[in-house]
């Protein structure tokens, strides 16, 4: 089975895919600081001056922002993949569905690997739990099915957030395997930490993104931007300005502005977790209008096919950056996250997504795919696969 080619892709998932690499570098940054009592969603307590100013600012529009986004291009992804095996008006058959369940699968094992070797927080194998649990239901799930399980599983996911605003740990990090300066230590941990943690929260946080990219792909917006370029702005104003009021209060906890009640502190973690929601379906119509402005000019402008590279090289430019943050951060390498400020941390972040979108940017001149995206699809297809010309 051949990819897709790149003339026939919709801009507007890469573009999302590659922009929204930069909120995961900037949100998974400063969980590498470490030897500072942690506080607020993993931030370090105590904030002050430009630290209070980065935390607050990223709790609005970044923390618990940028992983639903991920999740409902994941969706998106699932239903393409579908509906390019299925006839027109057809249902999906059991070998679409199995084809999800495959590449969930080979997910599942890259994930995993990534988890192990290099960062507990991944999340990679929470979208492979999920494509091969809730491959009928993404494949060819009703409506209201699909509505139901998005419902459900974000308001459970909230209830999770219920003690984080009044919770803080004085301990010098919430990860050990960034703590020791133990390789075979760190390994362990980071085992114990996704095994038990990260792949259970992260599969049950993704579920709803998952079915409303799912539902997003079926409308056909992100298909043809110009076409429903009023609901994508309609749904970017509303889920961005929702994503930015509804973190203000843990932004307020975290720089230090308000020390909530027991009442007011419980209903903070679920408003900015239901909030990331809005925000990531918000940040994805926001790319659709993007789009839709490029079709009118004829493409994008060089910043415009980087950031449209880096999307379709997604998993590698991913993995790349958990290779250049353990390189950096944990005590077991160089150990440069003791005592590291928020800002810092973020300005790291920052430099590493723009050298992944200048690496993608070569690689796609040079006619390269990522190098985890060709192994994805040598695991999901087996000897079938063949490269894309």
């Amino acid at each position: 089975m051949r990819a897709l080619p790149v003339a026939r892709r919709s801009a507007a998932p890469d573009l999302a895919r590659g922009a929204a690499l930069l909120l995961i570098a900037v949100a998974n940054a400063h969980t590498f600081v470490h030897d500072r009592g942690i506080g607020v969603r993993g931030y370090p307590q105590d904030l002050s001056g430009a630290d209070a100013a980065v935390a607050a600012v990223q709790l609005m529009l970044v923390d618990g922002r940028a992983y639903p986004l991920f999740g409902v291009l994941f969706g998106y992804g699932i239903a393409v993949l579908a509906r390019r095996r299925t006839g027109p008006g057809q249902v999906a058959g059991e070998a679409v569905v199995a084809l999800a369940r495959r590449r969930g699968a080979a997910l599942f094992g890259i994930g995993a690997v990534h988890a192990i070797l290099l960062w507990s927080g991944d999340i990679v194998a929470a979208y492979g739990l999920l494509a091969m649990l809730l491959a009928g239901l993404l494949v060819r799930g009703s409506t209201a099915a699909l509505a139901g399980t998005a419902a459900g599983t974000i308001a459970v996911s909230c209830l999770l957030y219920l003690p984080v605003a009044t919770t803080s740990v004085d301990v010098a990090s919430g990860t050990p395997s960034t703590v020791t300066d133990s390789a075979t230590a760190a390994l362990t941990a980071r085992f114990g930490e996704w095994l038990f943690g990260f792949l259970p929260i992260n599969a049950l946080a993704l579920a709803g993104a998952v079915a409303v990219g799912v539902l997003l792909a079926r409308a056909g917006w992100l298909d043809d931007p110009v076409r429903y370029r009023g609901q994508l702005a309609r749904t970017a104003a509303a889920g961005i300005a929702a994503g930015i009021l509804g973190g203000i209060p843990l932004a307020l906890v975290a720089a230090g502005i308000w020390v909530p009640g027991t009442a007011a502190g419980l209903i903070a973690g679920p408003v900015q977790a239901l909030s990331g929601y809005a925000a990531g379906i918000g940040y994805a119509a926001a790319a659709g209008l993007v789009a839709a402005r490029w079709a009118g000019r004829g493409g994008p402008g060089p910043v415009g096919a980087a950031l449209l590279a880096t999307g379709q090289r997604s998993l590698s430019a991913y993995l790349a950056q958990s290779i250049a943050f353990v390189a950096l951060f944990p005590a077991w390498t160089l150990g440069l996250g003791s005592g590291l400020p928020v800002w810092a941390a973020t300005l790291c972040g920052i430099g590493v997504w723009v050298v992944t979108v200048l690496v993608a940017a070569a690689s796609d001149r040079a006619g390269l795919r990522g190098p985890a995206e060709t192994a994805l699809r040598a695991l999901t297809y087996g000897r079938t696969a063949r490269r894309a010309p």
